[in-house]
């Protein structure tokens, strides 16, 4: 079954299986996100989120790229802070889906489209993929978690190079630093993906539910409070029992 936008720009498909896959698809420009494709995609993943019959989902991008930032329409509207409602931010709804989530980068993912990869739960890549933050090149203050979330994953260090530079980031480096779990040819990219996503669409979905909120939450803590979160997270479960 597909949903699509009124353009087909995000497209939405649901498997009997359980795996959900969203792809970016304006491949003519390197899936750069205008407004509604911004609106539409946040849409996708509230509603994927809000749907019993969804258990992982993909995300991909079509043609050569998955995504090389926001157009000059879609970025004016957010650096005039004319985009504040959550319910239209898709980085905001990805990090508030309960769903797991896989992003199947190729080609590049430049800036708003890196925010989106770091949005990910598990992210396989394909060969010669390229990663990189254009904040400082265009004069932007990040506003989709870049500066906080990469320094967190790959170290302050690293993270300056990667945003002070401007320079690519490729997935052979991510994957040498915990950032991208795998990296594959381009032609078994969405294979990788679906393969991970049936593993996880075979587990126990409540506690796959439970055990990405407590990593995600716990991981914005200090170790002390983060095992205080685990302890709550299980009193919860066997007081469900």
């Amino acid at each position: 079954m597909s949903d699509s936008s009124s353009e087909n720009l995000i497209l939405v498909s649901r498997e009997p299986d359980g795996i959900a896959t969203v792809t970016i698809n304006r491949p003519a420009s390197l899936n750069s996100l205008s407004r509604l494709m911004i609106t539409d995609l946040a849409r996708a993943f509230k509603d994927l989120g809000r749907d019993g019959s969804v258990r992982v989902i993909i995300l991909s991008g079509s043609g050569r790229a998955f995504c090389s930032g926001l157009d000059l329409t879609a970025a004016e509207q957010v650096f005039k802070g004319g985009m504040k409602d959550k319910d239209y931010d898709p980085v905001f709804q990805m990090e508030q889906c309960p769903k797991p989530i896989i992003g199947a980068i190729n080609g590049v993912a430049v800036t708003a489209g890196f925010e989106i990869a770091l949005a990910c739960d598990i992210l396989v890549a394909a060969k010669g993929t390229k990663f990189m933050d254009t904040h400082t090149r265009f004069g932007i203050v990040p506003s989709w978690g870049l500066s906080q979330k990469l320094p967190r994953i790959i170290g302050p260090n690293k993270a300056r190079e990667v945003s002070l530079t401007a320079m690519p980031f490729t997935a052979e480096e991510a994957q040498k630093l915990g950032f991208v779990n795998y990296v594959v040819e381009g032609t078994e990219l969405l294979k990788k993906a679906r393969e991970i996503a049936r593993v996880v669409a075979h587990n126990n979905h409540d506690i796959v539910i439970r055990y990405k909120s407590v990593i995600n939450d716990g991981f914005k803590l200090d170790l002390h409070h983060a095992l205080a979160l685990e302890k709550v997270y299980f009193l919860h479960f066997v007081r469900e029992e």
